[in-house]
């Protein structure tokens, strides 16, 4: 009953624009720093360092949030350009996830392409990968376009999210099989003409379609918290013979980090979502509406001040 109170408040807490221009000025408050790795890119080079140093890989993640022009587009793009060339620089085991709103989807199109040309003409120079996050059912289509046109000339250098509640999930890894793609249960609201409604809807689907890009002896990101869902695609993988190089296990930063530690004992990999950013309200604000007892986090957060 508490989470169906919060979950609609934190969310809707999200996409306050006061309070997340106020949340730059004032630093990771709120227990945001166990679940943000700092504001700058160094900040994230030095977590990633020490995920690397425990067996553990990872993608980071320049937060924003309300990108609503030109500039700002183009100052995310050299960001994240910025971003790729630190990991190269370093030496970290580590690739980059995107939004393309945060790119200037919401602003033009072609602006959008061009941007994330820059990007992954950047990783590919620097033998890197970029994922586009997959973000509501509005931006599906026009991911899956823009995707498209960048593995024309670079195949091998990005891929994206599917998302396991979308009722087109199984046809869309059928279209991109040989892929790689990071599949997800889905944490955006949808109505039902797009979307199951019902949780075992959405973890039957997630499995099935997991198990369809695995078949296709497509490279497949497995994201998820869930270990009853981890324990059954180890036992697929086994029964199947698909070799432990074929897939990969995917967390949050900041979440259940025994049980990372515990696949990459195992022989697995496991890829940490490393956030780092000025921009971090609207993605601390959406953890704590998936998980209310989350907000223990910003409990302990504002006590230790």
């Amino acid at each position: 009953m508490v989470s169906m109170v919060l979950k609609p408040m934190f969310l809707y807490l999200s996409k306050n624009k006061v309070l997340n221009r106020g949340a730059k000025r004032w630093g990771l408050k709120m227990g945001a720093k166990q679940v943000v790795a700092g504001v700058t890119i160094d900040d994230a080079m030095r977590t990633v360092s020490e995920l690397n140093e425990k067996g553990l890989v990872a993608t980071v993640d320049h937060l924003g949030e309300f990108i609503t022009s030109r500039e700002e587009a183009i100052e995310s793009t050299n960001y994240c350009i910025e971003t790729l060339k630190a990991i190269s620089k370093t030496g970290v085991t580590c690739n980059l996830s995107l939004k393309l709103t945060q790119l200037g989807l919401d602003v033009e199109r072609e602006l959008c392409y061009e941007n994330m040309r820059k990007i992954v003409g950047t990783a590919y120079e620097l033998g890197n990968f970029v994922r586009i996050d997959m973000e509501d059912y509005a931006h599906c289509q026009q991911t899956l376009d823009i995707l498209a046109d960048l593995r024309k000339e670079f195949p091998n250098s990005v891929g994206t999210v599917i998302q396991a509640y979308l009722y087109r999930a199984a046809e869309d890894v059928s279209d991109l099989q040989g892929v790689n793609l990071r599949l997800v249960k889905g944490a955006y609201k949808e109505p039902s003409e797009v979307a199951f409604q019902d949780k075992k809807d959405v973890d039957d689907n997630y499995l099935s379609i997991i198990k369809q890009h695995l078949r296709s002896g497509s490279y497949t990101a497995i994201a998820t918290h869930d270990h009853m869902i981890i324990d059954k695609v180890k036992s697929f993988c086994e029964e199947e013979g698909i070799a432990k190089s074929q897939f990969e296990f995917q967390m949050l930063y900041g979440f259940r980090k025994e049980l990372q530690e515990q696949i990459v004992k195992e022989g697995y990999t496991m890829r940490v979502y490393v956030p780092y950013g000025t921009d971090w309200y609207g993605y601390f604000m959406r953890r704590l509406a998936e998980r209310p007892q989350n907000v223990s986090f910003a409990i302990r957060g504002l006590l230790s001040k």
